[in-house]
């Protein structure tokens, strides 16, 4: 696979996918008008996305990938059909560029076909393979893609898998082209394959088909469909440049598993994903793969994973091209660019309409002659022939009866058809000079105030340049507009170690949230020993996985994670659990309570329950717990908040003291104290550029400052010490 897939990369991955029946789809997506996900949760193993770029590659990825507030109509028409739908199988049409997904849902068979050839297609069936929704409508020779058709897949080619000598043979006989020419085309294995197998039969790709030992042929070609069916290895083809040599890539080539660095040096060297080591390849770099899916993602995914930045970076271009996403310079500097601009076309245009007006006062006779014949003419014939008779006329381009104009030319210095200008027939010679000298004064008042408006914006880069170098000396970031918030974060949150996420509720409703919807299976249910606490959850599954290459454009200091549904130890142990308990501590009222240590009790989900012995009232936000309990005691009353991006998007998280310090670089160390916390959020709006309301929903209280590191005060990175 180079820009798009051959029938050979299809196959093997239709293999690979196929070995993921029985996997459940969880969501579909679509990041891009290009792509569509599907998330796919399998039964054993962690969930993964289906990428779909249409027309060009299908794989499975593993990366962080932002996702569209609001899904577009055909991604709400997958989840509708395919949300908790089995996947039952994967196959390739053929050995054509077609992929088959069959699912089980609810309401029966539902089929998904990934046409890869010319813009690809991505059609949604029925299990009568009625076409429920198209990604894009098509209509070609005998078959057409709309709603409510019959899926008619794409006319069958040969399939290399059955082919026999004799029909080989009757190929040659029949093929007006050469060898390699044939092999490609007629006997479907594109240009690369066809290459491969006449050099693996040792004979010449020009040759005429005449000459060719079609059992050689079959022979050479039926070794590589056999490795291709047995072996699941992908491989990647690099090519050095400039920046990475050939020494450096051997090095990524032995190494087992690969850090933010090599991986880009992977994806930018990288020319080709195959799922063969081909003759061509000899003397090449390849680095190997586990299968073809993690080539291709080790080399287009960071690109495919950006889908939602680029799709908003072209609504942008659409409504003001090149313009994108600003900072306040940014934006300064192309308005003072496009006024400069401006300023030197109002010159041109100065000059151009200054120039003509002197050129009809010196071409005072001519003007004088086609302005009389041409209101003679008017009068005599009216407009309409007029206009006709012009293509004669070589001085005179065009008319319009409406304005009572004509586009005329003025004799240049051979005395043939020049410049050309608009001659009014109501007006004289020297009032059709006088417009364009009067044209001429008009823009130069316009430029008077477009040049005192220039200087302005001069001004004001000047002063926005100072400010965002001020900004970025001081470690502030660029806050984040958000039209939806995290989920978690309409509870108290953490992340405990292991990447497990810690809830709490802010209040009663909070508390019936997190006992309703978030505490299942192997969870454990923590509550400070305290009237009126929160009831917090410790997900077993649910968590924060680190992202190697974060999204987008992250200031210094600032670890990226990503929400996972399944983490890879979802053990919950002690250690996890006391951790656990001194956040739940610390978000009850023992904060403002004014004591130093406290006490907090763990069980199992199964121990929690809002049924009420006979005579008992359960209010709002409260629980029974029974049986035993697994207490932790002498905790101390005393946090960390830090800098952290999940999803991309920067928020202020608290934790423990160990905790915290271990994964941010930026941080504060916190405990119970008198500064009040609306004061605490706006010195962390004034050295982060955090906005205060997501520091206040952070901030357990009125709190002392025991330790600071870029929180409470300017930030200054390791690079820059």
């Amino acid at each position: 696979m180079k820009d798009s897939m051959t029938g050979f990369d299809v196959r093997a991955v239709s293999l690979e996918l196929d070995a993921w029946s029985g996997a459940y789809v969880k969501k579909a997506y679509m990041p891009h008008y290009e792509q569509i996900v599907l998330r796919i949760n399998p039964k054993e193993a962690e969930q993964f996305d289906l990428v779909i770029v249409r027309g060009q590659r299908v794989y499975t990825s593993k990366r962080d990938r932002p996702m569209p507030m609001t899904p577009p109509s055909f991604a709400m028409v997958l989840r509708k059909h395919l949300k908790n739908a089995r996947l039952t199988k994967v196959e390739q049409l053929g050995f054509d560029r077609v992929l088959m997904f069959r699912f089980d849902t609810k309401n029966g068979q539902r089929s998904l076909s990934v046409e890869l050839f010319r813009n690809g297609n991505v059609i949604l069936m029925d299990e009568n393979d009625v076409i429920i929704q198209p990604l894009t409508h098509a209509s070609y020779s005998g078959r057409t893609i709309k709603k409510g058709e019959t899926y008619i897949p794409p006319p069958a080619a040969i399939d290399p898998n059955n082919l026999t000598l004799e029909s080989l043979e009757e190929a040659f006989a029949e093929s007006d082209r050469d060898l390699v020419s044939t092999l490609g085309g007629k006997i479907n294995l594109g240009g690369i394959y066809a290459n491969a197998v006449c050099e693996h039969a040792g004979l010449e790709p020009n040759s005429s088909t005449e000459d060719a030992d079609a059992a050689n042929v079959l022979k050479s070609l039926q070794h590589f469909l056999k490795q291709l069916n047995s072996s699941q290895i992908g491989h990647l083809i690099l090519k050095p440049t400039k920046e990475y040599n050939e020494d450096v890539l051997k090095t990524i080539t032995a190494m087992e598993t690969l850090d933010a660095k090599s991986s880009t040096m992977l994806r930018e060297t990288a020319t080709e994903a195959t799922p063969l080591l081909l003759p061509s390849h000899a003397g090449k770099i390849a680095y190997s793969c586990s299968n073809l899916c993690s080539a291709i993602d080790a080399w287009k995914g960071h690109h495919d994973a950006n889908a939602l930045a680029r799709r908003e970076q072209e609504k942008l271009d659409a409504a003001a091209p090149g313009r994108g996403h600003s900072t306040e310079v940014e934006k300064l500097e192309r308005r003072m660019k496009q006024q400069e601009q401006a300023l030197e076309g109002f010159a041109k245009k100065i000059e151009k309409q200054q120039a003509i007006g002197h050129a009809i006062q010196e071409h005072w006779t001519h003007v004088e002659t086609i302005l009389q014949q041409a209101r003679e003419a008017v009068q005599k014939q009216g407009w309409k022939p007029v206009l006709k008779g012009l293509k004669e006329n070589p001085w005179v381009d065009s008319g319009n009866a409406a304005d009572r104009t004509m586009m005329v030319r003025l004799p240049d210095e051979s005395g043939q058809p020049g410049q050309a200008f608009t001659l009014h027939l109501n007006d004289s010679v020297h009032q059709n000079a006088q417009r364009y000298f009067e044209a001429a004064r008009k823009q130069k008042d316009k430029t008077s105030g477009a040049t005192t408006a220039l200087e302005e914006t001069k001004t004001a880069f000047k002063r926005a340049q100072k400010k965002e170098a001020k900004q970025k000396a001081s470690g502030r970031m660029q806050t984040v507009r958000r039209s939806k918030r995290l989920w978690f974060e309409q509870h108290r949150w953490s992340m405990i170690s292991g990447g497990h996420l810690l809830v709490g509720g802010r209040d009663a409703k909070g508390n019936d949230s997190i006992v309703k919807k978030h505490l299942s299976g192997g969870d454990m249910y923590l509550h400070a020993d305290i009237h009126g606490a929160p009831s917090c959850s410790l997900r077993a599954s649910q968590g924060f996985a680190l992202v190697e290459e974060p999204y987008g454009q992250l200031p210094p200091g600032v670890p990226s994670y990503k929400l996972v549904d399944k983490l890879g130890d979802e053990r919950v142990n002690d250690a996890k659990l006391e951790e656990a308990a001194t956040l739940a501590l610390c978000w009850s009222r023992a904060w403002n309570g004014g004591g130093a240590h406290g006490t907090v009790f763990a069980v199992k989900p199964a121990q929690v329950s809002k049924s009420a012995q006979t005579g008992e009232y359960v209010g709002k936000g409260a629980f029974i717990v029974r049986g035993q309990r697994q207490w932790f005691k002498d905790l101390d009353v005393q946090l960390g908040i830090g800098l952290v991006a999940i999803n991309g998007v920067p928020l202020l998280m608290s934790g423990t003291v160990a905790s915290i310090k271990q994964r941010c670089e930026r941080y504060a160390i916190l405990s119970p104290g008198q500064t009040k916390k609306e004061q605490l959020a706006n010195r962390i709006y004034k050295a982060t550029g955090l906005r205060t309301d997501d520091a206040l929903s952070v901030l357990p209280g009125s709190s002392d400052i025991l330790e600071d590191v870029g929180i409470f005060t300017p930030y200054q990175s390791k690079e820059e010490e």
